[in-house]
């Protein structure tokens, strides 16, 4: 099963995350299958490239929450 989730960068207590579509069996860090966005939790800057995300999710990708 294919799941889009956050993939975690920065370093300690400087969280930086990059979205993206992996499988689930896949560790948090692997590399995934297609990169979507981004999000940065300290300034709650977010880029999401809509089109591609809904193009995964009618293809059967999950969103985790």
């Amino acid at each position: 099963m294919v799941k889009i989730r956050l993939k975690r960068l920065g370093y300690k207590k400087n969280p930086f995350y990059r979205i993206v579509v992996t499988k689930d069996t896949t560790k948090r860090d692997a590399k995934p299958i297609c990169e979507l966005g981004h999000y940065n939790p300290k300034t709650k800057e977010m880029k999401l490239d809509k089109q591609t995300a809904l193009d995964w999710i009618k293809k059967g990708a999950q969103p985790t929450a």
